[in-house]
C-alpha cells in the first residue's frame, strides 16, 4: 500500500490565516489552487476559504498570485502563428447585453483577430452561447484546431472555453454559486483573469456593467472591480482596459435568445437600437486601439456592410445558417401601460428575471434554454406612452409562464406625467486604464 502523499500545507491554517485577516503567502495559494484540482482540499474547505475572502478581502499581490496559479492549473493558448494582432471583450453581464454578437465580426473587419470564448447564461444574466444556439445548425464547441483555423481564415470567433483553460476556475465557479460567495471580488476577478489571460490574447477590453441589472449594483464596486481587473491584465503583460457601463435599463430593445440575434443583425445591417450602436462602437474603438489599430471608422463597417459580411462568414464557420428563420415562441402576451406618461424608470433587474422566467434563463446550468422566449420592449425611459399602449411583449412556448413573469414586472416601469423628465444616465460611465 502507497503511503500518502506528504502535503506542505494543511488546508486548515490556510482557513484560519484568512480568516484571522492574515495576507496568504506565495506558497500558500500555489498549494491550495493546485491541492484544490487534485482533491486534496474538499469542497467544504474551499467553500470556508472563499467565505473567508469575501469578508476579508486579498492584497493586490495576492489577487495576482490566486490568477496566476489558476492559469497554471491549466494550459494556455498562443495566437502569436496568426501574425495579426488579437483582441477580445469580457462583460461581467447584463440584461438584453447581446454586444458580443455584431462586436466581434466588427473589429475582424480591420485586422484584428477576435477569440471570443463565451459562456452560458445564468440566473438573470444571458449566456452569449445560449443566444447563438438559437441560430440553426450553429454549434459551441469547437476543438483548439478548429478555433485556430477559424480565427486565421475568418478573423472571429464566438466558441465555449475548452474545458483545459485554468481548471481549477471551473470548480471554484461552482462553488461560489452555491455558497454565496459570488460578489467577492478578488475571487471574480481572478476567475475572469485567469481564463482571459490564459486564452492568450493581446488586448483585453473588460465591459463592467453597473447598476440594478448587474452584479455590480454601485458605481464604486463596479471601479474596484474594473481597477483590480486592469491590474491583473497588465501585470500579465495583456494590454487591459475597462469601460463602466450603465444597467439600470436593459441593453436594446430585447432580452431571450433568438430575440437579442434578431437585434445584432439589425444592428450590423447598420440599423438597431440606439444605445446597443453606441456600445459597440465604443467597444470596438477600445478593442482596435488596444490592439494597435486606432482611428478606424468603426460606424462605416457597420453602415456600409463589412462587419454584416463577417458576421455570416462567422456564423456559417460554426455550423449555421445565417439566412435561416429564428426561433420564434408559440405564445405572446402584451403588458400594457396603465396610464398616460413618461416612461422615467425600467428596472434591468426586473425585466431579467421575467425574461428568465419565461424560460430565455436557467436556474442551474444543466437546465435547457428557449430559443424563442424573452421580451420585447415597445418602450424605454424617455418615450411618452398613452394608457393601453404596448409596453412590452412577452414571448413564451410554456404559457402558463406568464403570470409569473407578469409578477416579476408589477413595479418595473416608472410612468410620471408628461413634462417629466427622466434622468438617464449616459451609457458609457467611466473608462479605466
Amino acid at each position: 500500500m502507497m503511503a500518502p502523499v506528504s502535503e506542505a500545507f494543511d488546508a486548515v491554517d490556510v482557513i484560519i490565516a484568512k480568516r484571522d485577516r492574515a495576507e496568504l503567502s506565495d506558497a500558500q495559494i500555489d498549494w491550495v489552487i493546485d491541492a484544490y484540482t487534485r482533491g486534496v482540499v474538499a469542497d467544504e474547505q474551499m467553500s470556508s476559504l472563499a467565505m473567508a475572502i469575501l469578508l476579508n478581502g486579498m492584497s493586490r499581490r495576492e489577487i495576482a498570485r490566486w490568477t496566476d496559479a489558476m492559469i497554471r492549473s491549466g494550459e494556455r493558448m498562443d495566437f502569436s502563428a496568426l501574425g495579426r494582432p488579437t483582441a477580445d471583450k469580457h462583460s461581467t453581464g447584463g440584461v438584453g447585453d447581446k454586444i458580443t454578437l455584431p462586436l466581434a465580426p466588427l473589429v475582424s473587419v480591420f485586422g484584428v483577430a477576435v477569440p471570443q470564448l463565451s459562456g452560458r447564461g445564468l440566473g438573470h444574466t444571458g449566456g452569449t452561447l445560449d443566444k447563438l444556439e438559437s441560430v440553426p445548425g450553429w454549434r459551441a464547441g469547437l476543438s483548439t484546431e478548429e478555433m485556430l483555423a477559424q480565427l486565421a481564415d475568418v478573423g472571429a470567433v464566438i466558441c465555449a472555453a475548452g474545458s483545459g483553460l485554468a481548471p481549477a476556475d471551473k470548480r471554484l465557479y461552482a462553488l461560489r454559486d452555491v455558497t454565496g460567495t459570488v460578489e467577492a471580488i478578488p475571487l471574480i476577478a481572478s476567475s475572469i483573469m485567469s481564463k482571459k489571460i490564459a486564452e492568450g490574447t493581446g488586448a483585453l477590453v473588460l465591459d463592467v456593467k453597473v447598476g440594478t441589472g448587474a452584479f455590480m449594483k454601485t458605481t464604486e464596486r463596479a471601479r474596484e472591480l474594473a481597477e483590480t481587473m486592469v491590474a491583473l491584465g497588465t501585470d500579465a503583460g495583456v494590454r487591459t482596459v475597462a469601460l463602466l457601463t450603465g444597467m439600470d435599463t436593459p441593453l436594446g430593445l430585447t432580452a431571450g435568445n433568438a430575440l437579442e440575434v434578431r437585434e445584432s443583425v439589425d444592428v450590423l445591417a447598420g440599423g438597431g437600437p440606439a444605445d446597443v450602436v453606441e456600445l459597440t462602437v465604443a467597444l470596438a474603438r477600445e478593442m482596435l486601439a488596444a490592439a494597435g489599430r486606432d482611428g478606424e471608422d468603426v460606424a462605416a463597417a457597420l453602415a456600409d456592410g463589412r462587419a454584416m459580411d463577417a458576421w455570416r462568414r462567422m456564423i456559417r464557420a460554426q455550423g449555421g445558417d445565417p439566412d435561416a428563420p429564428l426561433p420564434v415562441a408559440r405564445h405572446t402576451h402584451e403588458i400594457l401601460a396603465a396610464d398616460d406618461g413618461v416612461v422615467t424608470t425600467m428596472d434591468a433587474y426586473a425585466v431579467g428575471i421575467a425574461a428568465w422566467r419565461l424560460g430565455a434563463g436557467r436556474a442551474r446550468k444543466e437546465d435547457p434554454v428557449q430559443a424563442g422566449a424573452g421580451i420585447e420592449l415597445h418602450a424605454k425611459p424617455g418615450a411618452v406612452v398613452r394608457r393601453g399602449e404596448r409596453l412590452m411583449t412577452l414571448h413564451t412556448d410554456t404559457p402558463e409562464r406568464f403570470e409569473r413573469a407578469e409578477a416579476a414586472l408589477t413595479d418595473a416601469v416608472t410612468i410620471a406625467p408628461e413634462g417629466s423628465r427622466p434622468t438617464i444616465a449616459p451609457l458609457v460611465i467611466d473608462r479605466i486604464a
